[in-house]
């Protein structure tokens, strides 16, 4: 029987697993834990939850979220993490949240009672030289990512912090002004302050509640990711000579500079997510929405992501990895999970999910454009590898829809396109 390594057993490891065992495959699935632990898993149980033990929102009375999109495909796709919390859900309104010992327990179970997985409790620290799935997560031990930046250079990075990323369409464009620096082009929407705007403005930045990291997180930020609070106490003025510099750009309104600015930078090939521009941030989450949006032109902001700090191993996607999540420099290794470039549960199983059939296919599958999953894929396609980062799944990144105007009419939309879509990959391509 054919056998595929994958080296790592958390949410992406153990769904690809899965998905690759079901298929009448062999697995040999290795997990350093509780043989070495991270500092922030506690113990041996696969797929064990470390953060919130929400998984996000659900597609609930008509109402259609990319969250609840992602979901369903996973539910057509017979995802073993979808259906392990499912069956391990808590309450929590509109959302799916799990008590994470059941979940993770249910995830364990189904792995070692599968006939067709050998889970091994040991580190794997080199890159086989067969096929193979490495889904070893944001804390990938450092000989393991080692071995990695040997095959993709310094395409491999940490992230201290990530900026929050906003629909477009959310963008008051009274209040702002396209164009690049001195007139360079028209690639920025450019958010103009007045002196008056930016003082309240940074006096509600250095006293926003902050995300306090935990120790092993506490590493020195890279000064090009450096926390824009942080900047901030540098001194009243450091924002203006960092990323809020009006320097080269000249509002169309009044002729003139304005006092400080905060550019808005595309995110996707569409151009329906703008990110800003060096606001990668720690605040808590309430917080960055209130703060962030005190800036001219993003009083009714929809964030689509909000910024985050910690420390996580990702490669640049678009650089280093093919349309099926195989590292280029070595096709028979496909990546999973966070390591790939998404952010969040969901999207980390869905990585599992694609990284395991992909896998098991004598013929790699193309996946719906139109679906939560092939959009996800699209963007670490796609993305310009200069400006990558992390995303996780948010209707900006769907392709866009022309003529179809209400927010409640076009989440419906994509969801109706996605499901159906997902509905004939299965078919075309799922084992029966």
């Amino acid at each position: 029987m054919k056998n595929i390594i994958i080296i790592g057993a958390g949410l992406a490891g153990s769904e690809a697993a899965y998905q690759i065992a079901k298929r009448g495959l062999s697995v040999t699935l290795f997990e350093m834990r509780p043989e070495i632990l991270t500092p922030a898993h506690k113990t041996g149980l696969l797929a064990e939850i470390v953060c919130s033990n929400s998984l996000g929102s659900e597609n609930k009375n008509g109402r259609f979220t990319a969250a609840g999109i992602l979901k369903e495909e996973l539910s057509i796709m017979d995802s073993l993490i979808l259906s392990c919390a499912e069956s391990s859900r808590v309450p929590a309104g509109g959302a799916l949240a799990v008590d994470r010992e059941k979940f993770s327990s249910l995830v364990t179970e189904r792995i070692i009672n599968h006939p067709n997985i050998n889970l091994i409790r040991k580190e794997y620290t080199d890159i086989p030289e067969t096929k193979a799935i490495i889904s070893s997560g944001p804390l990938t031990s450092d000989s393991l990512a080692e071995k990695l930046k040997d095959i993709a250079g310094e395409r491999i990075y940490f992230y201290d912090a990530v900026a929050p990323v906003i629909m477009c369409e959310s963008i008051d464009m009274n209040k702002v002004f396209i164009s690049g620096r001195y007139g360079r082009g028209d690639d920025y929407i450019n958010c103009p302050l007045n002196k008056e705007e930016y003082s309240a403005f940074y006096e509600a930045l250095i006293n926003a509640e902050r995300n306090l990291p935990h120790d092993f997180e506490r590493d020195k930020y890279f000064e090009g990711c450096m926390p824009v609070e942080a900047i901030a106490e540098r001194g009243f003025d450091t924002l203006r000579f960092g990323p809020m510099k009006p320097r080269g750009l000249t509002d169309p309104r009044t002729g003139r500079e304005p006092y400080a600015a905060l550019q808005l930078r595309q995110d996707n090939s569409e151009g329906t997510l703008y990110n800003l521009v060096g606001f990668q941030t720690g605040l808590k989450w309430p917080e960055q929405k209130r703060v962030f949006s005190m800036i001219p032109g993003l009083e009714h902001a929809e964030f689509v992501r909000l910024g985050v700090m910690h420390r996580n191993t990702s490669v640049n996607a678009p650089a280093v990895l093919d349309e099926y999540l195989r590292l280029k420099e070595r096709s028979n290794i496909f990546l999973a999970g966070q390591i790939t470039g998404v952010e969040g549960y969901m999207e980390s199983t869905a990585m599992g999910l694609v990284a395991g059939i992909n896998a098991a296919s004598e013929v790699l599958p193309t996946w719906p454009r139109e679906s939560a999953i092939g959009s996800l894929l699209h963007y670490l396609k796609t993305t310009d590898p200069k400006h990558f980062q992390p995303m996780n799944m948010n209707l900006g990144i769907f392709p866009e829809i022309i003529g179809i105007k209400g927010k409640k009419e076009r989440s419906e939309f994509h969801r109706n396109r996605a499901v159906n879509a997902i509905k004939e990959f299965r078919e075309k391509y799922d084992a029966k």
